[in-house]
């Protein structure tokens, strides 16, 4: 039998067993991946998103309805509920109030001290020591208030007008009732709270 020829002068080795087989393997896997997917599976994958997509939707659907229900309540608890009226500053009267004559008089009494007499354009302004009568005696009761009378309020004096009872207006014993001391009088009110004269209390000390 005649020798098989071997290789020509400068040929390599051939192939290993088995390379080509991996190398057709290695080929085919390229194709597979370089090819474009097939239309099912493009189908499948579009409709996953879809699915996908409509699955937020209706989640944040459903967060937007909730969000807009606790909304509603809270506009409806709001209507139910509504809030305090906002505080209104309220006017601070006088802690004095004017005595009020007794069924059938005409007048109330305050006896007090009047004093620091000042005359203001046709009036004049006094302060005024509230009194209570005690065995014959006048003792403060701590509160003190002002008093702005026209100028020719009615004044029954006596020691204001040297020991005889006389009949002055205000204005004339603007310097004794601003001397510093302090004269009784009792202040008749009318039933509106007005003054209508000071009568000098002579007979309590002073």
């Amino acid at each position: 039998m005649a020798d098989r020829p071997g290789p020509g002068p400068g040929a390599g080795p051939g192939p290993l067993p088995g390379l080509e087989e991996s190398l057709a393997d290695l080929a085919e896997s390229g194709r597979r991946h370089a090819a474009p997917p097939a239309p099912e599976r493009i189908r499948a994958r579009g409709e996953q998103r879809l699915r996908r997509r409509r699955a937020a939707l209706a989640s944040g659907g459903a967060l937007l309805a909730a969000a807009v229900a606790l909304g509603g309540l809270s506009l409806v608890r709001a209507a139910r509920d509504p809030e305090p009226p906002a505080v209104l500053p309220t006017a601070t009267a006088s802690p004095f109030v004017p005595p009020v004559p007794a069924p059938g008089a005409e007048y109330a009494e305050e006896l007090a001290y009047v004093y620091d007499a000042v005359a203001e354009g046709d009036t004049v302004r006094v302060t005024v020591e509230p009194l209570r009568t005690v065995r014959g005696g006048a003792t403060p009761t701590g509160e003190v208030h002002t008093l702005t009378l026209p100028r020719g309020t009615p004044v029954e004096a006596r020691r204001l007008s040297g020991g005889n009872p006389a009949d002055l207006r205000l204005d004339e014993l603007l310097d004794r009732l601003a001397a510093g001391r302090k004269w009784a009088f009792a202040i008749d009110y009318d039933g509106e709270g007005r003054v209508h004269s000071l009568r000098e209390a002579y007979w309590l000390g002073d």
